[in-house]
């Protein structure tokens, strides 16, 4: 196989919506820095929404954004949720999945200090070369026949992590 077309992962990103700042904002962030020993940061809202009590500024969530080599959190957050992925979860490139109760994942007890919490997760795939329509220099577009299609997203879990695909 050409080198240039392998899939690798670029970054796992876990994300937890509180909708309010305060306790709920702050059990979320001790959340993801327990599982994953990193900093967590705090997302705010662009858009004001009167009903909801929601202005633009206002800390409602926390999200951490994970590279370089984190497949074994991946591993265990993909068996918490029984190694299966429904086809409208996964994309062109990426694919997503929520975790109801964090006490599902293997090897990770009860906080009592934290409660019951989910999150989301979101894993977004790359081939070699992706970074052309990054860089500051000379950007390019990524050509159509480089893309990554959601069949080609389907075969890269498949494969590698051994999850299941329920059509819907």
């Amino acid at each position: 196989m050409n080198k240039m077309r392998e899939i690798r992962i670029e970054k796992i990103t876990l994300n937890i919506g509180a909708g309010e700042a305060g306790a709920k904002l702050e059990k979320g962030m001790k959340l993801l820095e327990k599982l994953t020993n990193s900093k967590p940061v705090k997302t705010k809202t662009q858009k004001r929404i009167p009903t909801w009590g929601v202005r633009p500024g206002l800390e409602i969530g926390a999200k951490i954004t994970l590279r370089r080599k984190k497949i074994e959190l991946l591993r265990k957050l993909l068996a918490s949720i029984g190694n299966k992925l429904k086809s409208t979860q996964i994309g062109n490139g990426t694919f997503s999945f929520g975790i109801h109760e964090y006490i599902d994942i293997p090897g990770f007890d009860y906080i009592a200090e934290i409660g019951i919490i989910g999150f989301e997760v979101a894993v977004t795939l790359q081939r070699p070369g992706f970074r052309i329509k990054r860089r500051s220099i000379k950007t390019k577009k990524i050509p159509k026949k480089h893309d990554i299609t959601k069949e080609e997203t389907i075969e890269f879990v498949k494969n590698n992590f051994g999850t299941t695909i329920i059509e819907e």
